[in-house]
């Protein structure tokens, strides 16, 4: 049976991320975001790309409440976040986002499973069972060893589980693929890919791989802290040229 469509793929449906001119200037007047828009729907899968400095880390961290813009608003899971206090904040992204780092950020003295209970034992939802989870990303039966125990591709596997245990509307993924090598990167990435087309989840990827960047829907390229290219995401080549056009521009 083919899983039903997200729903909010659907014409007309409220994005679940939206930035509306974000700005973030940082100490010394360096500035990282120039009057930044873009509307995320839920069920789509964005790759950001962009020369170093562009601004995409800095974009991710804003849009997921770790940062706060310099003005403009981000509105997450149907909430205006940039004006909340920290409290309310924490919580709502506790509840309704996901994390995926290119560093893993587990507790490699826990278990899998340990780290898996932990954000329901910080307050947060668990809307998906810690076996359903460990099973769709391929680590059935891995729940009573230590983390410390596994290679890479392993622990980024029990990183997307522990995104995907509360049922998050958005996972944030920075170089997920950035410390693997190819053939683990393409496992993960497919993990990724299957968030998005079985379960709806909208996923926002930082990355500089153009390899990595094609597996998703929408490609959006970051110059000096803009949009310098919001599409349709092409193939690995494109990509690749597209990054280096924009790179060049950058040089210049």
């Amino acid at each position: 049976m083919s899983p039903a469509l997200p729903a909010a793929r659907l014409d007309g449906m409220e994005p679940v991320l939206e930035l509306k001119d974000v700005a973030r200037t940082f100490p010394r007047g360096i500035v990282a975001l120039q009057q930044v828009s873009l509307s995320v729907g839920a069920g789509e899968f964005v790759a950001v790309m962009g020369a170093t400095g562009s601004g995409k880390s800095t974009l991710l961290h804003c849009a997921a409440g770790l940062d706060r813009p310099s003005s403009g608003s981000v509105r997450l899971a149907g909430r205006e976040i940039s004006r909340l206090r920290e409290r309310p904040l924490t919580r709502w992204r506790r509840d309704r986002v996901g994390f995926v780092f290119q560093s893993y950020n587990l507790l490699s003295e826990l278990t899998v499973r340990q780290n898996l209970a932990l954000p329901g034992r910080l307050g947060g939802p668990r809307r998906r069972g810690i076996d359903e989870v460990l099973a769709a990303v391929g680590l059935q039966g891995t729940g009573s060893r230590p983390v410390g125990e596994l290679s890479g591709g392993q622990r980024q596997r029990v990183a997307i589980a522990r995104a995907l245990v509360t049922g998050p509307s958005v996972i944030f993924a920075d170089e997920p693929t950035g410390a693997l090598d190819p053939t683990t990167g393409g496992q993960i990435l497919g993990l990724l890919r299957r968030a998005v087309d079985r379960d709806g989840v909208t996923v926002l990827m930082v990355t500089h791989d153009p390899v990595a960047a094609a597996w998703s829907d929408r490609l959006v390229l970051l110059r000096a802290g803009t949009v310098a290219t919001d599409a349709a995401t092409p193939d690995a080549p494109a990509i690749a040229d597209r990054l280096r056009a924009v790179s060049t521009a950058v040089a210049a």
